[in-house]
């Protein structure tokens, strides 16, 4: 099996994000990927996956450049201070970021919270626009580029 194919959920074996979360939301429609969108994971976990893509998507690892969505699995908050403005200045105008943290609800220990993500990200030109669980072990934060920063 290909990495792609790992990644994507294609093997028909659901890994650790395979499950749904509590409103029943496929994680590629919760996440926002469509039909034909480049998938971009950057320290993705060797095991995690995004099961039910659509048809024609592409999923690989590396940061946001080309990407249609890009997702970033950080566990310290140190690691992301060092890497968020290059998540942001590569993101593209359409595109969305994902930042993922460890779930405090599953048990997991980590210095990232939403507000401290938000304090980060907001003054690099993005905004905030939904909270999921991606998977059981996993928080994330979705960021869009605001309109008035898009295009220049």
């Amino acid at each position: 099996m290909s990495e792609a194919d790992r990644r994507s959920g294609r093997s028909g074996t659901p890994g650790p994000s395979g499950t749904p979360g509590a409103s029943g939301t496929p994680l590629a429609r919760k996440i926002g990927i469509k039909p034909g969108h480049q998938v971009r994971l950057l320290h993705a976990p060797a095991r995690w996956d995004i099961p039910g893509l659509p048809d024609g998507c592409e999923v690989a690892d590396g940061g946001p450049r080309g990407a249609d969505v890009a997702l970033a699995f950080h566990r310290s908050y140190a690691e992301l201070v060092a890497e968020g403005p290059a998540l942001v200045r590569d993101l593209a105008d359409h595109a969305m970021l994902w930042i993922a943290w460890p779930r405090r609800a599953a048990g997991h220990v980590s210095d990232i919270t939403e507000n401290s993500l938000r304090d980060l990200f907001l003054p690099l030109g993005v905004v905030d626009v939904k909270v999921a669980a991606l998977g059981e072990d996993w928080s994330g934060l979705k960021f869009v580029r605001r309109r008035e920063n898009r295009g220049k």
